[in-house]
């Protein structure tokens, strides 16, 4: 099993815009495609302006064939554009875990 850890990091004031983006047009297609999600944050204390989503794969054979079949999707692709378009973003960072032999979630 691996977990994929996303941090997108939003400019000031533009968190709650891209969340919106995000839940309308992005959430139903990664749900779709990607298996199970592990947690959809936003930051409250720290490095603010900050979403946080973790995904469950079981190799990275598995995440690479579901995000390849959601890349083809047109509903993912209008997403891509409308977040494009927002201008919301400034950066992305992508962690790939894997669990301890006493990790919980396995």
């Amino acid at each position: 099993m691996i977990v994929d850890m996303r941090t997108y990091t939003a400019k000031p004031g533009k968190l709650a815009e891209w969340v919106k983006i995000y839940k309308d047009y992005g959430w139903p297609y990664q749900q779709k495609y990607l298996g199970t999600c592990l947690g959809f944050y936003t930051v409250a204390e720290g490095s603010l302006n900050q979403v946080v989503h973790m995904w469950r794969y079981e190799s990275q054979g598995d995440r690479e064939q579901r995000r390849a079949a959601m890349a083809k999707d047109p509903g993912w692709q209008e997403f891509l554009r409308r977040s494009a378009e927002a201008q919301c973003l400034l950066k992305q960072e992508n962690v790939f875990l894997t669990p301890s032999d006493f990790s919980p979630q396995q």
